[in-house]
């Protein structure tokens, strides 16, 4: 008698549940349903102009330090590193300029510029192919100038929040023009910027050699944020001629940065650029130390 009123029991509560469950599944799928749809409309009213800024972006850096004096010295002086980048897709474009100049009573004292154009070709988020072309002037370094151009690969080895390191390395084609040697009619040489404004006979004029060669450079640039407003920054190149390993070239800039606004930041740098074979009578180091006032957009 109890086992015909238990198993009828069982059974009802055995439908109560499966019905029960089926309705918490519906309800689940409909609640699903519901967020998916509002996702969509959440999507939908995204303008796309934010949705393109991500893939088709335009950045700027730019460095600026300046002094002029007047009276008892009459010096000018600065300093410009500007930095541009454009990246749409897996496209990027780099260019890069430093120009120093310097003169004390209306003779120059420095003037250099270099200049870097890069193409890039972003396979993965961490790992590019990459092109590069250089070109370097410096009046006092005793070249004419200096080009370098050749494709090459880039690698992130370190990408987290505060740390981030980038290595390059290149195959290139490399030319350095010597400056030509002038001298006086007495056989005097004239070095620039000739402040006793020399007379230079053409006649006696050594021209400058063209040397062409293949070269490899290899370049790290490392970023460490210190503090939200606080950051360093290291880069280091190396340059040098295949068949010749003694004509090498080494650049390195040390930065520390301290940010002011979303725009503006303070910075000083430390630039140490080496020639280890330099024309004759030239120094192998040019070291600069600058001030400078920076803007990011």
């Amino acid at each position: 008698m109890i086992k015909k009123i238990l198993l009828p029991l069982l059974i009802f509560s055995s439908l109560s549940l499966a019905n029960s469950k089926q309705e918490q599944i519906a309800n689940t799928k409909a609640q699903i349903q519901k967020l998916q749809e509002s996702l969509k409309k959440l999507e939908a009213s995204i303008p796309q102009t934010l949705v393109q800024k991500k893939e088709n972006t335009f950045k700027t850096h730019t460095e600026f330090g300046f002094i002029s004096t007047s009276g008892n010295t009459d010096t000018t002086a600065y300093g410009l590193d500007l930095n541009l980048q454009k990246k749409w897709g897996k496209h990027v474009l780099n260019f890069n300029l430093d120009r120093q100049y310097a003169e004390d009573d209306n003779i120059e004292t420095k003037n250099k510029f270099l200049a870097e154009l890069g193409y890039d070709y972003e396979l993965t988020e961490r790992f590019a192919f990459n092109y590069l072309l250089g070109y370097k002037r410096d009046k006092f370094s005793g070249y004419d100038y200096r080009l370098y151009t050749g494709p090459g690969v880039k690698y992130k080895l370190i990408k987290k929040e505060n740390h981030t390191l980038s290595l390059e390395g290149n195959l290139l084609y490399s030319q350095d023009k010597i400056e030509d040697t002038e001298f006086t009619s007495a056989g005097e040489t004239i070095h620039h910027p000739n402040p006793d404004n020399l007379v230079t006979d053409s006649s006696k004029t050594i021209q400058g050699s063209t040397r062409d060669y293949a070269s490899f450079r290899t370049k790290a640039g490392y970023e460490w944020q210190i503090l939200d407003n606080l950051t360093f920054t290291q880069d280091l190149s190396y340059r040098a001629e295949v068949d010749d390993t003694q004509n090498y070239f080494v650049f390195s800039k040390t930065a520390l940065i301290s940010k002011i606004s979303d725009i503006f930041s303070l910075g000083l740098s430390y630039k140490y650029d080496y020639a280890n074979t330099p024309p004759q009578g030239k120094e192998n180091a040019d070291k600069t130390f600058s001030a400078s006032l920076i803007i990011d957009y």
